[in-house]
């Protein structure tokens, strides 16, 4: 049976005397007060309230603790990054709230008004609708989606998504408003590559940049889209402004701006929001839970984790890239390691009953992914017992490990940012330490995490990866030629088990092949997969949602409202920049 995905809004100011009496009988604890959330259905009535019609206006503020890379879609993945650009830019057509992408029937349109199958269903003829401009007045056409498939498909640019569109064969212009997606093969996914990984481009605006020259373009800072909100500003660490585009094609957005303020890290980004400096956090600290239900001016929404985080291990040399990692090439060094780690204490410790120990490089929420895998049990003899007998021992007496003269000693790069990855950090750094191994936690800000990490210049770093609305994004992210599969992990039998799930017809035989793929990868131990988050997100009472999308609940903010009566002074409007 598949999975209901939804998301429950628990209105603070109206809380049940069961939730109350939870929070006094265990203060400071969010294992029953999850236990009451938890029970909350998706029926009507716990949807967020109806956006209310009337005049437009108002701003909504969300605190992010980490800025965006770059705000070029095709090189930018992190969740700030994302926010923005699925804003400014719009896509063919968009996944709708329901994720079912097996077919285009759930698929809402976007630059494409419509579309037409071939008779052989190879190719996708795409509509696009004659009122959309580019936020300069340009029209769009049919050329842009072909630039656009051009360089999101070209090696020298670098793109993480190239993976993820391998299946197009090409993209032509039949005329100025028609775009036809060519596919090498049929399969249940062609729609959803399509359009799910490509947001379309203007080609006038990108100009003669190509390759890496696109990450330092003025489109990379300054966008230029099609979308429903326009780019006003970026103050990198500071904040990020876009505007309605009050002309737009699809109508003009309820909201006037939508602000990011960037923090230093999660406090101060959680002090924002209790202060009453911005609206909206996406996830709130278990240690924080009990401190901001008692903010009767916000309410929370409980959504099911699309989010999984992991220690990466880097099985090339941080600065020979060609080179084999000294400690972490060895698949039986890496297995040794995830053994010494009790990770189902440790993700208790960090997230108490809001996350569960993750199964892999994928989540519960999808119906192809099997909760039966089996993991690596915890076991520090057997790590001792497996180092040992590869030449890891402590032969000076220190309690760290030496193969050829050579330390068991790395450095694990964490993002300052994250709360719970600092804690699972520390705790498995003594785990280790346990074992014989030394781990130097290198504590970073978020630009500069994300710099190291993709340029895969660390030993290991605490990553992690919202998934998609498919489990065929696990291409970019693990497979052979994924642009973020920033470990180098390289395996053909699970490359080719993802694409049999990734074509395979009937969810059984999908489930069958991933099931495989993902036994592969855990055994091989490119990670140590530690926690699967719950989604608890703080949004301000004044704030009427619309649409909050499992995998990402930004995709329609042009819907959501502030009604006139619960502005305040920073919802006027902006009359001069």
């Amino acid at each position: 049976m598949r999975t209901q995905v939804c998301a429950a809004v628990i209105p603070l100011r109206h809380q049940s005397e069961r939730l109350v009496a939870a929070l006094h009988l265990q203060a400071g604890r969010s294992t029953l007060f999850l236990a009451i959330v938890l029970s909350i259905s998706c029926s009507e009535g716990d949807r967020p309230p109806a956006v209310a019609t009337g005049s437009h206006g108002g701003a909504l503020i969300i605190s992010a603790s980490g800025d965006p890379e770059s705000l070029f879609p095709p090189i930018a993945s992190t969740v700030p990054a994302r926010i923005i650009m699925d804003l400014v830019y719009d896509r063919l057509a968009e996944v709708g709230d329901s994720m079912n992408i097996t077919n285009d029937q759930a698929f809402e349109p976007r630059l494409a008004r419509s579309w037409t199958w071939s008779a052989d269903s190879l190719s996708i003829a795409f509509s696009i609708d004659p009122r959309a401009r580019w936020h300069d007045g340009t029209p769009v056409d049919a050329g842009d989606v072909t630039f656009t498939w051009r360089l999101y498909s070209d090696s020298a640019t670098g793109s993480p998504y190239r993976a993820s569109i391998a299946s197009i064969d090409s993209v032509t212009a039949r005329d100025s408003l028609t775009a036809v997606v060519w596919f090498r093969e049929r399969s249940p996914m062609q729609f959803y590559d399509a359009v799910n990984a490509m947001s379309i481009l203007p080609e006038h605006a990108v100009g003669a940049s190509r390759g890496i020259a696109l990450r330092s373009a003025a489109i990379a800072r300054e966008p230029v889209g099609s979308g429903r909100f326009r780019f006003v500003r970026w103050n990198p660490g500071a904040a990020l402004e876009v505007a309605a585009d009050t002309a737009n094609y699809r109508g003009r957005p309820n909201l006037d701006r939508v602000i990011m303020t960037i923090a230093a890290d999660g406090n101060a980004a959680l002090t924002r929001l209790l202060s009453g400096e911005a609206d909206l956090l996406e996830q709130i600290p278990a240690a924080s839970m009990e401190q901001v239900t008692k903010d009767t001016a916000l309410r929370l929404v409980l959504a099911r984790g699309l989010d999984y985080n992991f220690i990466q291990f880097n099985l090339r040399h941080p600065r020979n890239r060609n080179s084999p990692h000294p400690i972490f090439a060895d698949r039986a060094v890496r297995r040794a390691l995830t053994a010494a780690i009790d990770r189902r204490s440790i993700v208790r410790n960090a997230y108490d009953s809001l996350a569960d120990p993750a199964l892999g490089p994928t989540v519960r929420a999808f119906p192809t992914t099997d909760t039966a895998l089996q993991q690596i049990p915890f076991s520090p003899d057997v790590a001792r017992r497996t180092l040992d007998s590869l030449g890891w021992r402590d032969t000076n007496g220190d309690g760290i490990r030496e193969k050829n003269n050579r330390p068991l000693e790395f450095s694990l790069g964490v993002p300052g940012s994250s709360k719970a990855r600092n804690t699972m950090a520390v705790l498995a750094q003594e785990q280790l330490r346990q074992v014989g191994v030394k781990v130097n936690l290198d504590l970073l800000d978020f630009t500069a995490f994300i710099d190291k990490e993709t340029r895969g210049d660390f030993d290991a770093v605490f990553g992690g990866w919202r998934v998609e609305a498919s489990p065929g994004g696990i291409r970019q992210t693990w497979g052979s030629t994924g642009g973020t599969n920033y470990g180098a992990y390289r395996n053909a039998a699970f490359d080719a088990l993802v694409d049999s799930a990734l074509s395979a017809a009937d969810l059984s035989t999908r489930r069958s092949f991933f099931r495989k793929a993902y036994q592969i990868i855990i055994d091989d131990a490119p990670a140590i997969w530690f926690a699967e988050p719950k989604r608890v997100m703080a949004i301000h009472r004044r704030i009427e949602t619309r649409g909050l999308r499992p995998d990402a609940w930004w995709t329609n903010i042009a819907e959501w409202a502030i009604p006139p009566d619960r502005r305040i002074a920073r919802d006027r409007p902006v009359t001069a920049r």
